[in-house]
């Protein structure tokens, strides 16, 4: 996995909320800082 500058731009992506909707991580933008988790499921 590449290694994130601090403070850097985070890329902007789409993801599917649980009602379905679309949501962008641009839709956030100017607002308080998105904190973001990726949990590595272990099979």
């Amino acid at each position: 996995m590449p290694k994130v500058e601090t403070a850097a731009v985070a890329p902007d992506f789409e993801l599917t909320d649980l009602t379905g909707a679309k949501i962008r991580l641009s839709d956030y933008r100017g607002n308080n800082p998105v904190l973001l988790v990726f949990n590595r499921g272990f099979t």
